[in-house]
């Protein structure tokens, strides 16, 4: 059974860090679009950070320069490193497995709150 679990969010004031960690069971993501997500209330979930099977990232224009995601197969994790956090980071960041261009599916974690604020 395929398992994705979010941890590491929490409460930071303005300018602090977090790094989120997303541990994958039950699937090897080397092959994988593996990538961070934010959803803020009465919104869609919005890509903040990609990784591709070729260790290539993306970023979204607000992440760039401040976040970095990497990921760690010998671990089956992939983390978000956020530095000087903003009062606009806030909201559950969800992470996610996606194999749909290798004839599988997009799997998803249940996410974790982050609050930016003094």
């Amino acid at each position: 059974q395929v398992e994705l679990v979010e941890s590491g969010g929490g409460l930071v004031h303005p300018g602090g860090y977090l790094i989120l960690s997303c541990r994958v069971s039950g699937l090897g993501f080397y092959r994988a679009i593996t990538g961070w997500h934010r959803q803020v209330p009465g919104q869609g979930r919005e890509l903040v950070a990609a990784v591709q099977s070729d260790d290539e990232t993306s970023y979204s224009d607000s992440a760039k320069g401040r976040f970095t995601i990497s990921r760690d197969p010998s671990r089956n994790t992939i983390n978000l490193r956020m530095n000087e956090l903003k009062p606009e980071d806030t909201g559950i960041y969800y992470c996610n497995v996606d194999l749909r261009l290798r004839g599988g599916k997009n799997w998803w974690g249940q996410g974790t709150q982050v609050t930016v604020s003094s």
